[in-house]
């Protein structure tokens, strides 16, 4: 088996082709040995986030233009505070400025914002232009690079404007982690315990049984696991597309309470992974009280995200503002929210029937 076979964590089907996620340690020099292979001949419009900006993207460039691909960049500030229209015009007015058009790749190179802001951008310049996404955090990287979710933020909530928009190939170079701030890297590690509590249990006995391991990223265990939690999600993402039923639905464990402590908190006091590890210690909160799963689990769910550096408690919020943001949530219909929560040891459901006394208990339970 040849190293580029060995690095192929996944291929996703969708209605809108398959694509597949290759994750290995500088396979960033194999980008566009790899767009190649999708057969798109179109130019590349690679957008960064500036924090990538030159090094990581002038080697991300110089792949692309290896592999026969005129190339521009574009380098911007792009966080969850500005996640917005006024961002995306920004990148249609350098497409417009270069006339990019629907043969042409926009190429998103950055964490999980930048891919969502992109996508969206991709997924709406001339209804639609390729994109491959070049994920550089560990939240992007095992989340929201799968799926084809694309989106920006408006004052009402979260990711209210968006598209699905797949990618042609998503390329995951895990040396790009090694720069990320630990508080960053503790919140991508977030999404990735998050696939071992709701569906594989021996990934989340490896999460458990590694923690200093993971978090060093060091040799091959901490690869193959994120390899592993990208399997899962294109697994999920293969057999859902669209969020119809209630299985890629499972993915949202600990993001409706999550969801709703960004924006009480305004977005970027928690970082998302963080808000969602405290919003899977509410999930569990509510399950416990459900009768769904026991203390001794619950207690297992804390040491692990702490032992990863998460916080597992929120400061400073009121908890009729918190009940309230879930209701805007996107998986809320109508006032009622579909729950993500435990059964087991990777074992997940939904529930629609929880009462919103449950929930404030085990709201309260998580806020100091």
């Amino acid at each position: 088996m040849s190293n580029q076979d060995q690095n192929l964590a996944a291929t996703v089907n969708t209605t809108q082709g398959s694509y597949r996620v290759i994750v290995g340690r500088d396979v960033i020099d194999d980008l566009g040995t790899e767009l190649q292979k999708t057969g798109l001949k179109g130019r590349a419009f690679l957008v960064v986030d500036e924090v990538m900006f030159p090094n990581p993207s002038r080697r991300a460039q110089e792949a692309l233009e290896r592999g026969g691909y005129e190339t521009h960049v574009l380098a911007l500030e792009i966080g969850e505070a500005n996640k917005n229209l006024e961002t995306v015009q920004i990148v249609y007015d350098w497409l417009a400025d270069l006339l990019a058009d629907r043969s042409d790749i926009v190429v998103a190179m950055g964490g999980g914002v930048t891919g969502d802001l992109v996508g969206f951008a991709a997924a709406t310049w001339l209804r639609g232009v390729a994109v491959v996404h070049v994920p550089t955090s560990l939240a992007a990287m095992v989340d929201s690079s799968i799926g084809g979710k694309t989106g920006v933020n408006i004052p009402k909530g979260k990711n209210l404007l968006g598209a699905f928009h797949q990618p042609k190939l998503v390329l995951q170079d895990v040396g790009h982690l090694k720069s990320l701030p630990a508080r960053e890297m503790s919140a991508g590690w977030a999404e990735a315990v998050k696939h071992g509590f709701i569906l594989d249990a021996q990934l989340l006995d490896t999460f458990e049984r590694l923690a200093p391991q993971m978090k060093a990223l060091a040799g091959e265990e901490p690869v193959a696991a994120i390899r592993r939690s990208v399997a899962i999600k294109g697994e999920i993402v293969s057999a859902d597309e669209f969020e119809t039923g209630d299985h890629r639905v499972l993915l949202n464990y600990g993001h409706t309470i999550g969801h709703a402590i960004e924006k009480v908190s305004g977005y970027g006091t928690y970082l998302h992974g963080e808000a969602v590890a405290i919003g899977m210690m509410a999930a569990a909160g509510i399950a416990e009280r459900l009768g769904m799963i026991d203390e001794e689990l619950v207690d297992r769910q804390r040491r692990v995200l702490e032992n990863y550096d998460l916080p597992v408690r929120a400061s400073g919020l009121d908890v009729d503002a918190l009940i309230e943001a879930t209701k805007s949530d996107k998986k809320s219909r109508g006032g009622t929210i579909r729950w993500v929560l435990l059964e087991g040891p990777g074992k997940a459901t939904t529930r629609r029937d929880v009462p919103e006394e449950v929930v404030r208990e085990a709201v309260l339970a998580i806020l100091d």
